[in-house]
C-alpha cells in the first residue's frame, strides 16, 4: 500500500509539476533582473524541482586530463547482468604505460552508482576504471528472482573476474562488507582474480564502534518491523511489478530529515539565485539535486540482511557472516593491500567503524596495512569534494601504484 499511495501520488502531482516546468521556462524570456516575471519564473521552477526521479542520471564523463592531454572517455557495458552492469570507462588514447584496473564498488542504498562521479573522474587520472552500476529494483522483472546480501556478493567476485587478475578494489560506504567478504573468499579459494589491494571508504565493518544515530536507529527495532513497516510490492506500471523492494523514496525521506533544515535552505538560495541571474550558483544547487533526488529501489531481500547481518547483529566482526552457508574469514587475506580511509566529522560511519577491518586481516602483514583518517570531512567528504581531491586520493594512489610492483 506505501508504495501504491506514492505512484498516486506522484501520477496526481505530475501534471501540475510539468504545467510549472513549461511555464517558469516560458516566463524567462522577455524579462529583466529582479522583476516580477522573474520571481515567478524562478518559483515556477522551484516547483518543478520539488520531484523524485527513477532513472539513472548521465555520468557525463567525456573525458579525463591525463597530463597536459584530454583523453576521451566512453562507457562500456563489460557486462550486463539483470540487478547490476560492470561498466567500463574506456580512455579512447592508449596510455604510455598500462595504468592500473580498478573496480570502483557502488553503495545499494537508494541512489544510483553515479553519486560517485566525482569519485570516477579523480580516478580516471591514474587508473583504468570499471564500477558497479546497480539497476533500479523496480525495473526487474520478478522472473530474475530475489537478490540477497549472497547475491551482491555473487557480483563483485564475478565483476572481479571478469576484469581480470590484478585488480584494485575501491568499495565506498555500504559495500564495505561486501567487499572484504568478496576478497576473503576469493583469497581462501585462491583465485587467481583476487584482489591486488583492497581500499574501504567510511564503510560499516564493525557497527558496536562508536555508534551514530543511523547505527542507532537501526537496532531500536526488531528486524520484523523493518520488513513490515519499510518494504513494499512495486506496483503497476513498472517493470519489477509484485517485487519486494525497500523503495528509494523511502530512504531519501530519511536522508532528508536529518538535515531538513538544510535542504529547505538551499531551495530558498535557487530562488534566489535565479531571482537575482547568478546562474553559476544556481546551476550548482540543481546539479546536486538532480543527483539527491534521482532514486534507486532496493531488493527487499538485500535491504533487510544487511540491516539484520550488518547494523544489529555484527555477524562480520563477530566471525558469523556466512556465504551460502560459508564462514567468511577474512584472515585468508594475505596478499591483497589493505587501505581503510575515515572522515573525521562522519555521522553515518563513524571513525572507527571502517579501521576495524585491520584488526580482522589477521594475516597481512603490516606493511601491507594502510590507515587515513581525514580531517575536516564528513560521509561525502570521503569520497568528493576538494579534500577527497587534494588529500585522500594522492594517498589511494599511492598505495594502489605501490601495491603493482
Amino acid at each position: 500500500m506505501l508504495y501504491q499511495a506514492y505512484q498516486s501520488q506522484s501520477d496526481f502531482t505530475s501534471p501540475l509539476r510539468l504545467l510549472a516546468q513549461g511555464l517558469g521556462a516560458s516566463l524567462w524570456m522577455n524579462q529583466t533582473e529582479g522583476s516580477a516575471l522573474r520571481k515567478m519564473a524562478a518559483g515556477m521552477e522551484v516547483l518543478s524541482r520539488l520531484r523524485l526521479t527513477h532513472s539513472r542520471p548521465a555520468y557525463g564523463i567525456d573525458s579525463v586530463k591525463v597530463g597536459e592531454r584530454d583523453i576521451p572517455v566512453t562507457e562500456e557495458a563489460v557486462l550486463t547482468m539483470p540487478f547490476g552492469t560492470l561498466l567500463h570507462f574506456q580512455k579512447q588514447e592508449a596510455m604510455a604505460e598500462p595504468q592500473p584496473k580498478v573496480l570502483l564498488v557502488a553503495p545499494m542504498s537508494g541512489h544510483f552508482a553515479t553519486l560517485l562521479r566525482e569519485t570516477a573522474r579523480t580516478l580516471l587520472q591514474d587508473h583504468d576504471v570499471y564500477i558497479t552500476d546497480w539497476h533500479n529494483a523496480r525495473d526487474v522483472s520478478l522472473s530474475h528472482g530475489a537478490f540477497g546480501l549472497d547475491d551482491y556478493i555473487d557480483h563483485m567476485i564475478r565483476f572481479a573476474q571478469t576484469i581480470g587478475p590484478g585488480t584494485h578494489v575501491i568499495a565506498v560506504c555500504q559495500p564495505c562488507v561486501a567487499a572484504l567478504a568478496a576478497t576473503a573468499l576469493m583469497a581462501e579459494d585462491d583465485d587467481p582474480a583476487q584482489p591486488r589491494s583492497l581500499t574501504l571508504m567510511a564503510g560499516p565493518v564493525d557497527c558496536r564502534v562508536n555508534p551514530t544515530e543511523v547505527n542507532k536507529l537501526a537496532v531500536s527495532k526488531p528486524i520484523d518491523w523493518f520488513e513490515k513497516n519499510l518494504v513494499s510490492h512495486v506496483p503497476l506500471p513498472h517493470k519489477g511489478y509484485m517485487r519486494r523492494v525497500y523503495p528509494g523514496f523511502v530512504q531519501l525521506s530519511a536522508f532528508l530529515s536529518m538535515n531538513l533544515d538544510r535542504h529547505k535552505q538551499s531551495f530558498k538560495d535557487l530562488y534566489q539565485h535565479l531571482v537575482n541571474g547568478d546562474v553559476e550558483k544556481a546551476n550548482i544547487i540543481r546539479v546536486f539535486y538532480d543527483e539527491y533526488l534521482a532514486v534507486n529501489d532496493l531488493p527487499a531481500e538485500f535491504y533487510l540482511e544487511t540491516v539484520e547481518k550488518v547494523f544489529q547483529t555484527y555477524d562480520l566482526p563477530l566471525g558469523k557472516l556466512t556465504y551460502k552457508d560459508r564462514i567468511v574469514n577474512p584472515a585468508a587475506i594475505r596478499r591483497t593491500a589493505l587501505m581503510t580511509v575515515e572522515g573525521e566529522r562522519d555521522d553515518i560511519c563513524a571513525v572507527g567503524q571502517t579501521v576495524a577491518a585491520q584488526d580482522l586481516c589477521t594475516s597481512l602483514r603490516p606493511h601491507k596495512k594502510t590507515h587515513h583518517v581525514q580531517t575536516g570531512v564528513g560521509h561525502y567528504g570521503v569520497f568528493s569534494g576538494r579534500k577527497w581531491n587534494q588529500q585522500i586520493y594522492p594517498r589511494v594512489r599511492d598505495m594502489i601504484h605501490a601495491s603493482e610492483g
